[in-house]
């Protein structure tokens, strides 16, 4: 996409976020350790829906195909794909990050973790939605494609 003339917006927050998912799998690792947390009661609940919550987060990447990236990516005049989960929601995969930064901890009785960063999450999202957003509103048809969806985080 950057041969194209794509270019990168929010890369000034992107090493947080990279950083902040690192730090999820050590607190839920440690976490699991230190405190010998065990499964849950509920585990072939969870990881049932966590087999799912991978099933869309294939559908997304699938979706978006060439466009998809952990960075924001911008290509001007691209026209915004609005097919598959995007149909329904502007960031499907958003919501996929959500669910499992959730799922994963409380699969191991992982609370500290599953609410700590939930709430990490949350914060990063309310940056990176908004800034995904202006950039592709400024230079793509995003605004005419989901003038109508909700916005998911």
């Amino acid at each position: 996409m950057l041969a194209q003339g794509a270019y990168e917006v929010g890369a000034s927050h992107y090493p947080f976020m990279v950083a902040m998912h690192v730090c999820f799998f050590i607190s839920l690792i440690a976490e699991v350790l230190v405190f010998e947390r065990g499964l849950s009661p509920l585990f072939p609940v969870f990881l049932l829906l966590f087999i799912f919550v991978q099933l869309l987060r294939m559908w997304c990447l699938t979706s978006l195909g060439s466009f998809w990236n952990t960075k924001i990516i911008i290509l001007p005049d691209a026209n915004v794909v609005k097919s598959g989960p995007y149909t329904f929601m502007r960031h499907p995969n958003y919501v996929v990050v959500c669910v499992e930064i959730v799922l994963l901890p409380l699969m191991f009785q992982a609370y500290f973790t599953a609410i700590a960063f939930t709430l990490l999450n949350l914060a990063m999202l309310s940056v990176r939605i908004p800034t995904e957003e202006k950039a592709l509103r400024e230079v793509t048809n995003y605004e005419d494609k989901f003038k109508k969806k909700i916005s998911a985080s």
